[in-house]
């Protein structure tokens, strides 16, 4: 099991990368709704609910080694990996062309 002070620690550095690094005006685009810590496929992550024009769901951003992410959109028709080894700085980008 994973500690929670270290997931806690990953997710708190993955919200502030997309504050940082995200417009504010693209994060309201995406209608973007709380912030949960987890552990998802064995990795730290943060999981938060998007409804924007293209995607309606939970993206979920797992830390995949130690500067790589894993991207997850996940609804009522499954999870699906949609990119499993994405730098910080590409993160705003990869998720902008999925859910806006």
């Amino acid at each position: 099991m994973m500690k929670k002070e270290y997931v806690m620690q990953v997710v708190e550095t993955i919200r502030e990368l997309l504050v940082a690094l995200v417009p504010t005006n693209v994060l309201i685009s995406w209608g973007l709704k709380g912030f949960i810590a987890t552990v998802f496929e064995n990795m730290p992550a943060l999981k938060f609910y998007v409804s924007g024009r293209m995607y309606t769901g939970f993206v979920i951003i797992a830390l995949n080694g130690s500067n790589h992410y894993a991207v997850y959109l996940q609804n009522d028709t499954g999870t699906e990996c949609v990119h499993d080894e994405v730098c910080f700085d590409e993160l705003g980008e990869l998720l902008d062309c999925h859910i806006s």
